[in-house]
């Protein structure tokens, strides 16, 4: 969108300022042509300085002087190999300057306020945590942090009581390359925060950071899968939605086997709104040949790892939350699942839950409060979304009087699929009572995790009112609905 912006720009001709904020960091080193050409400007520094001191100066004199100025312009821009990429699309250049220098910044602020009549670019320089050492000495960690202290920068993390969902990501794959050369991986921008820096380290001609390019991060994922190679491309949920058209044009149309890592799925705490992942079920689950499924644990997210990558038919995806897993035992190695097939977690009666992802360890939470109360739902695992376990489904349905399902996810998700399945199935038709837990139709401020599940509904306390309500239990304390 820069780029298509900065074009309609030099073609309208209006008076537009465009601040170019270069502190050669963004989340993590920035790659690319764009930053090395950036990196070049900044080299150049003092052809730029002259040239850009006598293009800006032109507008700024009298008439009887802007004739010379105007010559000596040209004369410099020969001098510095030609004009800038930003004056090829139309753009007065003027930089690069030190954007912490107010004596030099500030004034140029006021003069292109003041005599800019078509659109400018300003390049300035700076150093992401400038002023504070602690930020300075390590840009990237002054990006999402915890708590910290303040001298020493140090963050305070509380201890982990079992690992993150991205860890366990990042270390599967890994171990997915060592047996098989062919799989690689495409990350855009963000190496760190889905787990491919623990890839990149043993194998870095296999991994790819595209930049902050979601979009050319999955056609090339999709260049890759025709080329016989087995990509990973891990993108965080609301990343991807900007990649979404990509998704269904080259990848799904072109049944290519496209392997989407879904780091971020669900509610995401400090993050808020911007990072939630509540869309991505609905988005790529109504796609043809699409295979979808969630991790329940970081068990179960090592056995789709290992699915994902034996999966040759088409793209596959698997989704699964920030944060720690729930501390279950791990395999030694992942199983290969068979796709469109869930798990029974806990066999009951009356009631059943179907779970989709990580609310299962909620759902069992709630289990055993209704326990007390006389109530024995059977919890099952769907794993999958696409293709929907349909000879499971069906028997929770007949076995069962109410039929709940829970997602982290907005309608049109998970459930609306079931839902589908049940209406073309007439189970509806015999009166199961059917309801479905999703993420509310609202964006949910930031807050602690528990909060915002709190917020939507979907925490152990809400999953056991939701049961009671649809049994018609008034009295909790009454035992057997």
């Amino acid at each position: 969108m820069a780029y298509e912006a900065l074009n309609n720009a030099g073609h309208l001709k209006k008076r537009l300022i465009v601040i170019l904020n270069d502190n050669e960091m963004s989340i993590a080193p920035p790659v690319g042509a764009m930053s090395n050409y950036l990196s070049r400007l900044y080299a150049e520094a003092p052809f730029q300085d002259l040239k850009a001191a006598a293009k800006g100066a032109v507008s700024m004199l009298p008439e009887p002087f802007r004739e010379g100025a105007k010559r000596a312009k040209e004369m410099i821009k020969g001098m510095a190999v030609g004009g800038t990429l930003f004056e090829e699309l139309g753009f007065s250049y003027l930089g690069p300057i030190d954007g912490h220098d107010l004596n030099q910044l500030l004034p140029v602020l006021r003069t292109v306020r003041a005599r800019a009549t078509g659109p400018i670019l300003i390049h300035v320089l700076t150093k992401k945590g400038k002023g504070y050492h602690p930020a300075e000495s390590a840009e990237d960690k002054g990006h999402a942090t915890a708590k910290f202290d303040v001298v020493t920068g140090k963050q305070k993390k509380a201890p982990s009581n079992a690992p993150s969902y991205t860890k366990v990501f990042g270390q599967e794959l890994t171990k997915a390359a060592e047996k098989d050369s062919r799989v690689c991986a495409v990350t855009a921008a963000m190496p760190d925060g889905t787990g491919l820096n623990l890839f990149a380290e043993r194998y870095p001609s296999r991994c790819f950071d595209v930049g902050i390019a979601e979009q050319h991060g999955v056609t090339f994922a999709a260049g890759l899968a025709a080329g016989g190679m087995r990509p990973f491309c891990a993108i965080y949920s609301t990343f991807l939605q900007r990649g979404y058209d990509q998704v269904v044009h080259d990848v799904a149309i072109q049944r290519l086997p496209v392997r989407f890592a879904i780091d971020r799925a669900g509610l995401v705490g400090a993050d808020g709104a911007t990072h939630a992942g509540a869309f991505d079920i609905a988005f790529m689950a109504n796609l043809p040949g699409m295979v979808v499924m969630a991790a329940a644990d970081e068990a179960e997210l090592v056995h789709m790892v290992a699915t994902a990558a034996a999966h040759d038919e088409g793209p596959i995806a698997f989704r699964y939350p920030r944060g720690e897993g729930v501390g279950v035992d791990m395999p030694e190695q992942g199983e290969i699942l068979t796709l469109g097939k869930g798990r029974m977690v806990r066999k009951g009666k009356g009631v059943a839950i179907l779970s989709f992802g990580a609310r299962l360890k909620e759902v069992l939470d709630a289990c055993d409060g209704l326990a007390a109360k006389g109530i024995t739902p059977t919890v099952a695992d769907a794993r999958f979304a696409k293709p929907l376990d349909r000879d499971m489904i069906l028997q929770l349905a007949a076995e069962h009087e109410v039929l709940i399902t829970v997602e982290e996810g907005s309608i049109g998700g998970f459930g609306s699929h079931v839902a589908q399945l049940l209406a073309e199935e007439g189970v509806f038709d015999s009166g199961l009572k059917y309801r479905s837990m999703v993420l509310p139709d609202t964006f949910i401020d930031q807050s602690s995790p528990r909060d915002m599940y709190a917020s939507a509904g979907l925490n152990a306390e809400d999953i056991e009112a939701k049961v009671l309500d649809v049994l018609g239990v008034t009295d909790i304390h009454a035992g057997q609905a």
